[in-house]
């Protein structure tokens, strides 16, 4: 996330305010059989993990750039897709910041490639394993800022999906065009799922949240699990919403003491469910 001159002081000052308030923190939401969501434990078995982790360009809390230890979060995370934001230099050549080689040995996860000297595009980068890529499309995303998404088309071993790694702008008509244009893109012609992923900078909840934007098609909107900032998590900037949203079963936080320190972001996971069945077009 970029919002750190919008809310600078809320691990000092105001921290201390906020946690003699101890409210109840949530981290996890799931999805019951008949379909309703409830916060509890999630399914023991499934298909997928999927994973979003803004790094934070790997600065973390100790102001320390130190991409191994973001390597190590990853690791620990153990996702078969995550989606990374602020992984380049956001300005100059925007190299990346990771060696993606040593990533791999480490973890088993590519990076879905992209043009340029960086690892992804405006510090978005997909990884996954196993799979094929059959696609990719570098999308910028409106607004005042520059920002963009990643769209990849993998083929994995239960089935086609449409990964979109994603990192929304800091105002909220930016963010509400953007959404938009990422609905606009999202659409395959063959049916296959989507996942759209990242640091939406959106702690609205309710008709006033831009995220309103993927209702019905994308969800569960409702999955709001704080992620920010990472020493007291307090907005679920980050968020994993999908088509149809019923693949989804459950969301979660990655919550470590290397998580809390590596970057000022939480990272979240969510398990998934991949249908089997054909699916006509969307």
């Amino acid at each position: 996330m970029e919002i750190d001159e919008v809310m600078q002081d809320t691990e000092h000052r105001g921290l201390a305010r906020i946690r003699r308030l101890r409210p109840v923190r949530i981290s996890t939401w799931s999805r019951d059989r008949a379909g309703k969501a409830h916060v509890g434990k999630p399914p023991r078995s499934t298909d997928l993990l999927v994973a979003s982790y803004n790094i934070h360009k790997a600065v973390g809390r100790d102001r320390r750039f130190d991409p191994d230890r973001i390597v190590d979060v990853i690791d620990e995370i153990g996702a078969d897709i995550i989606a990374l934001q602020e992984a380049d230099q956001r300005f100059g050549e925007r190299a990346g910041l990771l060696d993606l080689e040593a990533l791999k040995r480490r973890t088993g996860l590519i990076a879905a490639p992209v043009q340029g000297r960086g690892h992804g595009w405006h510090g978005n980068v997909v990884l996954f394993r196993p799979g094929i890529v059959t696609a990719t499309r570098e999308i910028v995303l409106p607004g005042v800022e520059p920002r963009g998404a990643l769209i990849v088309d993998l083929t994995l071993p239960g089935g086609d999906v449409r990964i979109i790694g994603a990192h929304l702008g800091l105002l909220r008509h930016s963010r509400s065009r953007q959404i938009e244009t990422l609905i606009a893109a999202a659409k395959p012609t063959d049916g296959r799922p989507v996942f759209l992923m990242g640091d939406f900078n959106e702690w609205r909840v309710g008709r006033r949240s831009a995220l309103q934007g993927l209702a019905p098609k994308f969800g569960p909107l409702q999955a709001a699990i704080p992620s920010f900032p990472a020493r007291f998590p307090l907005l679920a900037l980050d968020r994993i919403v999908a088509y149809p949203a019923d693949l989804i079963a459950s969301v979660e936080l990655h919550d470590s003491p290397l998580a809390r320190v590596a970057s000022d972001h939480l990272p979240i996971k969510a398990s998934v469910h991949l249908l089997s069945e054909d699916r006509s077009p969307h």
